[in-house]
């Protein structure tokens, strides 16, 4: 319990640093015949500021359980 709530904690720092998760992708632009255009474009998948919060408290919480268990 120790342990998840430590990956939850550090989880929702993470989510709340950076706001989103990036990644890229390739998109074809143009094709004619034997001549192909792509470009490489960033997206983002946002993570809202209350996903980190909601890990951290819940990261606290299993911590805060798993001591008054032993």
């Amino acid at each position: 319990m120790k342990l998840l709530g430590i990956i939850l904690i550090v989880l929702g720092v993470l989510a709340l640093v950076y706001q989103g998760i990036q990644y890229t992708s390739k998109e074809k632009i143009l094709e004619i015949g034997s001549i192909k255009l792509s470009a490489d474009t960033k997206k983002t998948i946002p993570l809202p500021p209350i996903v980190g919060g909601i890990a951290i408290v819940a990261g606290i919480a299993l911590i805060l359980v798993d001591r008054k268990k032993t």
